[in-house]
């Protein structure tokens, strides 16, 4: 019996300043296409288990849109402009960001089969052709009708295909395919009312009969190696270069802020503290697992590239994967068993797949996973696969659904492979794991910490985080009850890891640029709260773009292969 455990990884970085505004819409979006399309492939099939990890910065998100939607109160520019009345009325800034943020798409899977959405683009390349982005000219010759068909169409390819089968007046919109009303849109926008009210319910439902594991993620995403050590980043690439600062002040407390925040997060959310942990980006160390362990996390799982390098260090021929590969581990000292995701099977579905026929790509992963079974060692063999549980899809025809419904519906059936958990794999099998004496610390891409440390302009945005900690330190304690506790939001929100994984000219612009706007807006808003003048560095982008060598990043940046 070979034991499958799919961990998929739900993840937004809190996109609000300090007003609540939403500076980026991608939760929402994610939300009714990819969380909600999920939720319905596993509620098809009962029968499978598996483990879904929500990182505390999303779950509070989607309360704050459930609010939102209950309340009117809008926060988010794109939702409200989805049922404003006079589009046309917007300012000419405003008008070009949202026609900008209305193509920003997979155009192969999400724009090309919609001709009418397509002719949109066309009409806007045309108008746009000087390429200026002050040029405001062209925005002239886009009449009112021309933004409701804009922002109707950019929602209509963010629904799931569940939702869509779901729903024959979103199927009927889709056929329209133009002159859409105000009554159209606010059509659109009650669903995803809908949706994502229901959402984490149904989340919760499928955890309470036992079908999936809810697991956290310390709780704004940072990499907590680093935190606690920046040299941490040396374990794999000793000549690596570091920030200046060398070190960030108070890093292994911010560590347990983060622990403990996400375990007060999931029980406040979920009804319980989370058994296990998917560590932002697989981010492990020995330092970090000895919190864990001290935290009662009996869970925690990292990257394939992790074990190779620990292996590696202790000597450990690592020719034949079956020998090594497909057993959970524990360090001396701590109880926190350690599950290590298969890079081969992980990127098979995160990158490969995309380019398949659904049943084809669901018979090749069930082959793969038989060739592991019959090569695996007999003692309770467990295979990880963990993932991005939204960015792959939209590269999938269909949002993956021929696939995931493929393979979901054939897993189940299958006498020799069983899906599990994390947990109910230890329940079964406790004593099945084994002695690790050292972590060489890393992360799941490359297994090294180098897509968040080493690059000058990563480098420059940790020395800008730790200075603003050290304004913080100075400051905190004078504060106002109310302007701590805002001040804290802010500092963890800062030390997410999402900012450092953009930062650097080796992604597409647009999204270079974006993060590092939200970055610097963030750290400006936690000096003001501070009562402290923010540097004037942080008016000026972290990133010096070049203007070529960048942009060319597999799937838009927004994942990464677990090995070169």
């Amino acid at each position: 019996m070979l034991h499958l455990v799919f961990c998929w990884h739900f993840h937004q970085p809190d996109y609000r300043d300090a007003d609540g505004i939403y500076q980026l819409p991608w939760t929402y979006l994610h939300a009714v296409k990819d969380y909600a399309d999920m939720a319905a492939h596993l509620e098809a099939v009962p029968e499978l288990h598996c483990v879904v990890n929500f990182v505390p910065t999303l779950t509070a998100q989607l309360l704050d849109y459930q609010q939102q939607f209950e309340t009117g109160r809008l926060r988010d520019p794109l939702l409200r402009n989805l049922i404003a009345d006079d589009l046309h009325a917007l300012p000419a800034r405003q008008k070009r960001q949202l026609i900008e943020q209305c193509f920003k798409v997979n155009h192969a899977t999400m724009l090309e089969p919609f001709p009418a959405y397509k002719r949109l683009y066309s009409l806007w390349k045309t108008v746009d052709s000087s390429g200026e982005t002050d040029d405001e000219s062209g925005l002239a010759y886009l009449s009112e009708q021309y933004l409701a068909d804009l922002v109707t169409w950019y929602h209509l390819v963010w629904t799931g295909e569940t939702l869509r089968r779901a729903h024959p007046d979103l199927l009927a919109l889709i056929h329209q395919a133009e002159l859409f009303t105000p009554q159209d849109r606010r059509y659109l926008f009650d669903l995803f009312g809908e949706v994502i009210i229901g959402l984490l319910p149904r989340y919760r439902q499928m955890a309470e009969r036992g079908q999936i594991e809810l697991s956290a993620t310390p709780h704004s995403h940072p990499i907590l190696p680093l935190l606690i050590d920046f040299h941490a980043a040396r374990e794999v690439h000793p000549a690596l270069d570091l920030p200046q600062a060398r070190a960030y002040p108070g890093g292994e407390s911010r560590a347990r802020v983060h622990i403990d925040a996400a375990m007060n997060s999931h029980l406040a959310e979920f009804g319980q503290r989370p058994v296990g942990l998917w560590p932002a980006e697989g981010g492990v160390s020995d330092a970090a697992i000895r919190l864990f362990s001290q935290a009662g996390i009996k869970w925690a799982a990292s990257g394939e590239g992790v074990l190779r390098h620990s292996l590696a260090a202790q000597h450990i021929d690592l020719t034949h994967k079956s020998a090594w590969g497909f057993t959970p581990y524990k360090l001396p000292n701590a109880d926190t068993a350690l599950f290590f995701r298969d890079d081969h099977l992980s990127d098979l579905i995160g990158f490969e797949y995309k380019n398949w026929h659904g049943r084809d790509a669901s018979r090749h992963f069930l082959h793969a996973l038989e060739e592991v079974r019959k090569h695996a060692p007999d003692s309770n063999p467990v295979v990880s696969i963990i993932l991005d549980g939204e960015n792959a899809w939209e590269y999938f025809p269909f949002n993956g659904f021929y696939f995931l419904s493929d393979l979901f519906t054939e897993l189940v059936e299958q006498t020799a492979i069983r899906s599990t958990t994390f947990s109910e794999y230890l329940e079964m099998f406790p004593q099945s794991y084994a002695p690790l004496p050292h972590l060489i610390a890393g992360s799941w891409v490359y297994g090294d910490f180098c897509t968040w440390m080493g690059d000058p302009a990563k480098n420059r945005g940790w020395d800008w985080l730790v200075a603003a900690k050290h304004a913080y330190d100075f400051a905190i304690d004078g504060l106002p009850v109310s302007q701590q506790v805002n001040a804290e939001a802010l500092l963890k929100s800062c030390e997410s890891s999402d900012w450092f994984w953009w930062f650097g000219d080796y992604n597409p612009a647009d999204a270079v640029i974006s993060f590092d706007r939200v970055y610097r807006q963030k750290l400006k808003r936690l000096y003001e709260t501070l009562g402290v003048v923010p540097p004037d560095y942080l008016d000026k982008p972290l990133c010096q773009m070049r203007t070529d060598g960048h942009g060319a990043a597999e799937a838009g940046g927004v994942m990464r292969r677990g090995g070169a």
